[in-house]
């Protein structure tokens, strides 16, 4: 686990400082990363063909039907920008849902957060591909940010910050975080601004990836 979260770390560094210079690559990845989850999910958690899988079976099959889905985002430009922007949407409601747990009355049904996850989702999805170079460096920005501070997280705290923020997402008792949670997760949108700005900049000024 150590060394898949150095593996991790880097490759939070590369996606957050050269995300759209690597733009097919970004593209593969997140089909990928997509596809993996939804059908790992689906097959660990339901029974496929009355059968009960794995773990290695359900990774197994999770892995080709992503490698699958990363081919598609990659070789069809719309698809790999709306999936760019559903990454970005979700995890900035993320972030708004965490921040505004403490401060807002609790919902009435979890299908408003899950409602209000699915809405920023979509939302920044159709604006990937209106403005797809502006929103693709702002998603591989906050995504490779986002991996960093998880990666950090592990080293430091087992993974404290991010059962903190499930158990907010789940509007379920979190325990409270030490002082270094809090400054892992403050660091998660100062990275990416600095992401942003040095990608906009430097690593994406003058390239243009259009069809």
């Amino acid at each position: 686990p150590a060394a898949l979260c150095a593996l991790g770390a880097l490759f939070g560094l590369v996606c957050g400082c050269f995300g759209y210079r690597c733009f097919k690559a970004i593209l593969f990845l997140s089909g990928l990363l997509f596809g993996s989850a939804v059908i790992f999910l689906l097959c660990y958690k339901e029974r496929v063909l009355e059968t009960e899988l794995s773990l290695e079976a359900s990774a197994g099959i999770a892995l080709g039907i992503g490698l699958l889905c990363g081919l598609v985002t990659m070789l069809l430009r719309s698809v790999g920008l709306f999936t760019l922007g559903l990454l970005l949407g979700l995890l900035l409601a993320t972030a708004a849902l965490v921040a505004a747990v403490p401060v807002l009355p609790p919902p009435p049904s979890p299908w408003v957060p899950a409602g209000s996850l699915l809405g920023l989702a979509l939302l920044c999805a159709l604006l990937a591909l209106r403005w797809p170079k502006a929103l693709t460096v702002l998603s591989t920005a906050v995504s490779g940010a986002a991996a960093v501070v998880v990666c950090v997280d592990y080293f430091v705290e087992a993974l404290a910050m991010v059962l903190h923020v499930y158990q907010r997402l789940r509007l379920a008792p979190a325990a409270p975080l030490c002082w270094q949670g809090w400054v892992a997760l403050g660091a998660w949108p100062a990275l990416s601004v600095l992401a942003a700005l040095l990608q906009w900049k430097l690593t994406a000024n003058g390239l243009s990836h259009t069809d």
